[in-house]
């Protein structure tokens, strides 16, 4: 089987008695011990001066190749062009986008490092996998150094529509450095959409069934959502059930609700909106006074950007004011964690909650939402309540989907999940969970490859 060569900004080397960080990097070594291979990028370690010789650490058939950042790189790359540029931009707010030019340098810079310093390790006759938007220019850059093998890429956030681009500059650049990989992946086909309207217009392309046609290139497109592994999740789940911390919760709960929150601290994740719409659930709503607990875990994000740093703030202030306000002496209603757990014991508050609330303002899918599903009882399953600018609202119909900018709205669909059957919730659980086996993770990966594995098919046949 064909050699494969996966590229990410960070790379998740395996330690020895750890499990891997999530389900993504699951899946990433298992197409890589399928077909052997390397997986390179970014180890998180920043030096002093850039580095042409990746550290390497072969486990099994797969080498995992890394190099450090300089600190410069590291600010106007990493924290720069792809957090204070791209990011934003692809998730609809303008106002947070921060342009400099040097910006944009270190991210052209950077990505013709890599590029170079890849080119030394790739073997001919492979398959190569790019992900994500730290990256878009590596397969231009690839070119550049002679490598002929197929190339794909796939865009795990947004891709925002022809207006909002325009307003990033250098973003004709950006294109047409998309325009240089043989397959493109996107996660929903909004975003497919949004991104042949963007060269159409830009360009002049020509779309033929699944393939754009432009300046002389010929790049395949599809949608390919990213799922989880229900049935690992599921286990997982069960196996909650022994945790002691997972026991103590049910006790501490009692009969009161949980609303459950488990996000990255992130202002795409509308977390601000969720605070308020809690309190106005309180507010409006008296009978779940005492009968009703928040939690949101917030997971430490980009603290060195200062936006991040201010939610964070922002955060802890409306979660004093809530229980300020409301709390009595047995009963805290909000509980405001800016930590990091284990995947195990997120799995168990997600089996404990009756309420799943999931609002990013903007997402490229969300896994957390899927991972809420896939953790349920089936007997007794809790409630998603989505927004529906993520984009696993196009797959999840089952779930209560709401506008993350609407309060009032999040506040009715919490209390009608509150408010709902067992035969509705089993019958939406339902529909959930039998979509996300259908769109697994193993499937994403499977897809994906096996069309990279055409368009080399093609390209040795001359077509």
């Amino acid at each position: 089987m064909t050699r494969l060569v996966v590229i990410s900004n960070r790379v998740s080397v395996p330690e020895p008695g750890k499990p891997q960080a999530g389900g993504l990097a699951v899946a990433i070594t298992g197409a890589l011990e399928e077909c052997g291979g390397m997986w390179f990028g970014w180890d998180g370690k920043i030096s002093q001066t850039p580095s042409n010789h990746p550290a390497t650490v072969q486990h099994g058939n797969i080498t995992y190749a890394t190099l450090p950042l300089p600190q410069e790189d590291y600010e106007d790359y990493y924290l720069g062009f792809s957090n204070e540029v791209v990011w934003p931009v692809f998730h609809f707010n303008l106002g947070a986008m921060d342009f400099r030019l040097s910006y944009a340098r270190a991210y052209q810079r950077v990505n013709e490092h890599f590029a170079s310093v890849l080119s030394t390790q790739l073997e001919g006759g492979e398959l190569i996998w790019v992900h994500d938007y730290h990256l878009i220019p590596l397969g231009k850059a690839l070119r550049h150094q002679g490598v002929q093998d197929p190339i794909g890429f796939f865009l795990h956030i947004p891709f925002p529509c022809y207006d909002l681009l325009r307003a990033l500059p250098g973003y004709r650049g950006l294109l047409d450095d998309l325009l240089h990989y043989d397959l493109l992946g996107f996660q929903t086909e909004n975003d497919l959409h949004a991104f042949r309207q963007a060269v159409i217009e830009t360009f002049g392309a020509v779309i033929v069934d699944d393939t754009i046609e432009c300046n002389g290139q010929q790049v395949r497109t599809g949608v390919y959502p990213v799922g989880v592994d229900v049935e690992e999740l599921l286990a997982e789940a069960e196996r909650s059930n022994l945790n002691e911390q997972a026991r103590q919760l049910k006790v501490d709960l009692g009969d009161r609700d949980l609303i459950l929150g488990a996000d990255r601290l992130d202002y795409s994740k509308g977390l601000v909106q969720r605070f308020n719409a809690f309190e106005a659930l309180l507010r409006d709503f008296t009978h779940r006074r005492q009968r009703t607990v928040f939690i949101q875990i917030a997971s430490p994000s980009r603290c060195a950007i200062p936006e991040y740093d201010e939610l964070r703030r922002q955060l802890e202030e409306m979660a004093g004011h809530i229980n300020g306000t409301y709390a009595e002496l047995d009963w805290m209603p909000v509980h405001y964690f800016n930590q990091t757990y284990p995947r195990e014991v997120l799995i168990g508050l997600f089996r404990s909650a009756r309420v799943g609330l999931v609002t990013p303002l903007r997402d490229g899918m969300n896994l957390v939402c899927k991972e809420f599903v896939a953790a349920q009882s089936p007997d007794d399953p809790g409630v998603l309540v989505l927004s529906e600018l993520a984009g696993a609202a196009n797959e999840l119909s089952g779930a209560l989907l709401v506008n993350p900018y609407d309060e009032s709205t999040i506040v009715s669909a919490i209390e009608q999940a509150l408010n709902m059957p067992l035969d509705e919730r089993r019958e939406r659980y339902q529909q959930m969970i039998s979509v996300l086996r259908r769109n697994s993770l193993l499937e994403w990966r499977r897809r994906f490859l096996k069309h990279l594995r055409q368009q080399q098919q093609q390209a040795a046949f001359g077509n």
